[in-house]
């Protein structure tokens, strides 16, 4: 799986002066953002998922699903489905027919890994700022606090004023970029517990590597 990353950032002190403070709209957007996340039953997504390499001067892009709980998530790309429930986390790659159960390392900040960062990760460790604001849409960009962090700028498209999530796009120091293009966006949905859980006996042929 492809990971994220970035290219050009702006001047030393341009950054400084971005990152001095946080934007008290671009916040109170986010926490109303956030909210209606985390108080619906579920999140569920469908979208496409862009990454461009600009070193290497390429693009690929992929179609997938997630569904999102508190902790536990369920996210489908074509190569690859993961489940998480909160402590073990079962990657399965259909190709292989092979399964691989680990515990995730919290510190993991990709949207693979940890999905539902996108409500929260402006809490901690980032500054944000209301780039644009459209009669139909926000696009509020997240600075991380630490500037030696990999990750350079993420960027969120809220639509208005509903609080749709329309897109999620972070850039990393080695100039990959990786956009989520959001197609469906529902907040209705109570999933059964189970869903987060790998169903073996659906997948009674694959091979299981255990990590933990």
């Amino acid at each position: 799986m492809k990971k994220v990353i970035l290219f050009v950032f702006m001047s030393i002190l341009l950054t400084f002066n971005a990152l001095s403070q946080n934007d008290p709209k671009a916040v109170t957007i986010l926490d109303k953002f956030s909210s209606a996340a985390s108080s619906a039953p579920s999140v569920s997504m469908k979208f496409l998922l862009v990454t461009v390499d600009q070193m290497q001067n390429t693009k690929d892009s992929l179609t997938g699903s997630v569904i999102l709980c508190k902790d536990s998530y369920k996210l489908e790309l074509p190569d690859n489905i993961i489940w998480f429930n909160g402590e073990t986390s079962w990657s399965y790659l259909p190709d292989e027919q092979e399964v691989t159960v680990t515990k995730p390392n919290k510190k993991d900040n990709s949207f693979q890994s940890q999905p539902s960062l996108i409500f929260s990760m402006y809490k901690k460790g980032y500054k944000s700022r209301l780039v644009e604001e459209k009669q139909d849409s926000y696009t509020i960009d997240l600075y991380p606090v630490d500037i030696k962090n990999d990750i350079i700028r993420v960027r969120l498209v809220i639509e208005k004023p509903s609080l749709v999530l329309k897109s999620f796009e972070y850039k990393k120091r080695d100039g990959i970029i990786i956009t989520l293009l959001v197609n469906d966006y529902d907040l209705k949905g109570v999933p059964a517990q189970e869903i987060f859980t790998f169903p073996q006996g659906k997948y009674k042929d694959a091979d299981i590597n255990d990590m933990r």
